[in-house]
């Protein structure tokens, strides 16, 4: 270990402990310290000790009385009550007020105890590592770096962000997909008072609409056919910390007034059983739907709208972000070198023209893609203008290379938002600010040309 592992042996038999001594010195990582009174021992506490090895009956004070003392100063320090006769009342005792051992001595105590201290250490070595990983994650969504822009729209979802960490506000987060409604989640609970407590994010859409109620909030052994054993559901898996309801508009309106319920009453029944179990987590959810819509529309209930309103975060689609476009393909150039260990790419100025014409329907997501797929084409140390291929359809710079009139290119920028928004032409005509029937004027014209058959003369 990086750092020495203290151990106090506390035993008034001076001989004992003294082998007791000797025996765990051995090892050259383990400094020893001996004291032969409680009173002693207790004044020496702010060494903060890696281990006790408390002997119970001592002349000053109680074994019993010192354990307490040392929970009350430090409930981590792991603490071996060393007994010479062996009370199994006593020892329960003992261990259920913190205790975290009870030898007794005899011929193999000296060895039980290097077990016992084995144990405690590497589990010591585990806590390090796992609060290490801890403190990784939360530099990792440090939302200053984590979730990279510098455009005037991304400054403002900053500072919507701080906003945010220093309460217990449910955010409702909204967007295109691709635009990082997640990593935004995770950069609110990672920077909140929640930080260390579980982050569980549900996507409703992966999630059957008849399973959905038990994977949300448990079941009991038995509630229906395939139930062998009781589940935790998320809610209480997130307990002390924060859910992420991924893609909420999806929800069925049944769930929805079970959620809403959960919600209002800050409480839970698992399905199939009658114990209440209180909610006790942040409530984080996502969507690239417009829910006020959805409500005028009668997909969604008013009431658990505005239960999940909260604090709105609109994130902007990447096409609106400007020079942001630049900064964060630099940025999977550079993860992307690192991960498969090459050297350092850079884009060329076409390579960068040409991605700052492009209108990303896909978004960061899609932007990812294309950096990933350019770093594999290039045989050079530049990523050129041939290196970027976009898979998508009605993109802004090949449909300006080719001269046409007016009126077919206004019928190829419809063609591309009915795509992108799955031919809801009121979507659509509220996007691009026309009539409905225009559209639907378009789509006649279009099929009517469709259905005229060609002569020689259209070759």
């Amino acid at each position: 270990m990086a750092e020495e592992f203290k151990i106090f042996i506390v035993e008034d038999d001076v001989w004992y402990g003294e082998v007791i001594e000797y025996h765990l010195s051995l090892n050259p990582d383990v400094l020893v310290k001996k004291f032969t009174n409680g009173k002693d021992f207790l004044k020496a506490l702010d060494e903060q000790p890696s281990l006790v090895t408390l002997d119970y009956s001592l002349p000053d004070i109680t074994g019993e009385e010192v354990l307490k003392r040392v929970k009350e100063f430090n409930p981590e320090i792991p603490v071996v009550i060393i007994s010479g006769q062996e009370d199994i009342g006593t020892a329960i005792k003992l261990l259920k007020e913190g205790a975290y051992d009870y030898i007794v001595k005899d011929d193999d105590t000296k060895d039980r105890i290097w077990n016992t201290i084995k144990n405690i250490r590497e589990k010591t070595e585990l806590k390090e590592e796992i609060s290490q990983l801890k403190k990784q994650i939360v530099q990792k969504y440090d939302f200053s770096k984590s979730i990279i822009g510098n455009s005037p729209p991304m400054k403002r979802i900053f500072s919507l962000i701080q906003k945010t960490i220093g309460s217990n506000i449910t955010v409702s987060i909204t967007g295109e997909t691709g635009t990082g409604k997640e990593v935004v989640a995770k950069a609110i609970h990672y920077n909140s008072q929640r930080k260390k407590k579980p982050f569980v994010a549900v996507n409703i859409t992966a999630i059957p609409s008849e399973l959905i109620e038990s994977e949300l909030f448990g079941h009991e052994k038995g509630a229906f056919t395939g139930a062998i054993a009781r589940r935790i559901g998320k809610f209480e898996e997130a307990t002390g910390g924060t859910i992420f309801l991924d893609e909420i508009g999806e929800m069925d309106i049944n769930m929805q007034s079970k959620l809403l319920r959960v919600l209002q009453e800050r409480e839970l029944t698992r399905v199939g059983g009658s114990g209440i179990i209180k909610l006790n987590c942040r409530v984080l959810v996502a969507t690239h739907k417009d829910l006020a819509e959805e409500v005028r529309k009668g997909n969604f209930r008013e009431d658990l709208y505005y239960r999940l309103l909260g604090l709105p975060i609109g994130l902007p689609a990447l096409r609106e972000r400007g020079k942001d476009i630049l900064l964060l393909a630099k940025h999977f150039i550079d993860e992307y070198c690192k991960e498969n260990d090459i050297g350092k790419l850079s884009l060329s100025t076409s390579a960068q023209n040409k991605m700052l014409k492009y209108p990303w329907p896909g978004n960061i997501r899609e932007l990812k893609a294309v950096v990933e797929l350019a770093c594999v084409m290039t045989d050079s140390n530049v990523i050129d203008n041939e290196h970027i291929t976009f898979n998508s359809s009605g993109s802004i710079d090949t449909l300006l290379q080719t001269e046409m009139p007016l009126r077919e290119y206004t019928h190829r920028i419809v063609k591309f938002y009915l795509d992108k928004y799955n031919h809801d032409v009121v979507t659509v005509a509220k996007k691009l600010s026309i009539g409905k029937s225009t559209i639907y004027r378009m789509l006649q014209e279009e099929n009517a040309a469709l259905r005229v058959t060609p002569t020689t003369q259209d070759y």
